[in-house]
């Protein structure tokens, strides 16, 4: 097993170098640099211009050397300007005694994840917050998720073809097949517009950020619970439907063990291996996927982070969000073989 996951390591290593420097070379072609210098500048800037502002930031670096300095594995950019000096390792112009002083790697491994262009702080701040923003929408949403989803799949695995089966996937495939924007819509509409009248909750979930509660949570919280219920109840009733119609299982019931006994000691676990990978991949898609539930309830967490650093083209914010995606994905598939690899006995790693 020790030497299994330093091998998934290793490949998980080489996996997030691989990804993020293609989002670095898409982020840095010259069409997003020059869209960069003229929001920092004006957009009357002329082409000599926007070489200028693009030479005394360091985007003319090879692309890479521009990866290696944003890594941190190679020394920051260093630049002489007309009242002094610039460089990576150093914020604004300095003189060059002071740049000397400066440490010389000041990248990720560093540390250092850039200045955000538009929110005009340290990416790391802002990604902490937001990531802590939508971390707590993540949690109550696996803990409303999780449950209802694992039950639903089986009750209806257990009788397969029955009218509770076919009741209970029908809901599962119901609300795997309505989007988070619809969905969203539909419960604002139903539970919070004044229209028709019930607002039992809060429209928006601005509120939450700093004082969640169930008036204005919950509606978030269900949109994004519902869509990835149905994929999970599903997956959880055919492994339950499998295991159910196992040798085993039939050995059970002619020895007249009790079926509460049956599904609870001997059907459940074999049925939760195949629900417990997609469960870990819902990890990554929260993350990435509550953008338009974030947008929809106005929750300022990561999903919104990124469609701003996306929309307003935040080089360096844009960069760190890319981080941090690679690598929850990367660390809830290294979760996922092991977990696997612990529920099912019958697998051995060599």
């Amino acid at each position: 097993m020790g030497l299994f996951i330093l091998r998934r390591l290793g490949i998980m290593i080489l996996t997030a170098i691989c990804l993020t420097f293609i989002v670095f070379f898409m982020t840095n072609l010259y069409p997003n640099l020059e869209k960069l210098a003229k929001t920092q500048g004006n957009f009357r800037m002329s082409d000599a211009e926007v070489s200028s502002y693009l030479g005394r930031n360091g985007y003319l670096e090879p692309l890479p050397v521009k990866y290696g300095q944003w890594l941190g594995v190679l020394p920051g950019w260093t630049v002489q300007v007309d009242d002094g000096m610039r460089g990576r390792c150093v914020e604004g112009t300095v003189a060059p005694e002071v740049l000397a002083a400066a440490p010389r790697f000041c990248g990720i491994l560093q540390g250092d994840w850039g200045f955000s262009t538009v929110f005009k702080d340290d990416v790391s701040g802002i990604i902490a917050t937001r990531l802590g923003l939508t971390g707590k929408l993540m949690f109550w949403v696996m803990m409303l998720m999780v449950p209802s989803a694992l039950l639903v799949g089986v009750l209806a695995g257990m009788r397969e073809g029955s009218r509770t089966d076919r009741t209970l996937s029908t809901f599962a495939i119901t609300t795997t097949a309505t989007p988070e924007y619809v969905s969203g819509v539909i419960l604002i509409a139903v539970f919070a517009s004044s229209a028709v009248g019930l607002k039992w909750f809060n429209g928006t979930a601005t509120s939450a950020m700093e004082d969640a509660t169930f008036n204005n949570f919950f509606l978030p919280v269900l949109t994004i619970a519902l869509y990835g219920m149905g994929y999970i109840a599903r997956m959880t009733r055919a492994s339950m439907a499998e295991v159910m119609t196992a040798q085993y299982i039939r050995t059970a019931r002619l020895k007249g063990v009790k079926f509460s006994d049956i599904v609870m000691k001997h059907a459940l676990r074999n049925a939760l291996i195949a629900p417990f990978t997609v469960i870990m991949l819902q990890f990554p898609w929260l993350l990435n996927g509550v953008v338009i539930v974030e947008t929809l309830f106005n929750y300022k967490g990561f999903g919104w982070v990124l469609v701003q650093a996306a929309g307003n083209n935040d080089i360096e914010l844009l960069l760190g969000v890319s981080v941090v995606s690679v690598i929850v994905v990367l660390v809830t598939q290294l979760i996922s073989d092991i977990g696997y690899v612990y529920l099912n006995p019958r697998i051995s790693v060599s």
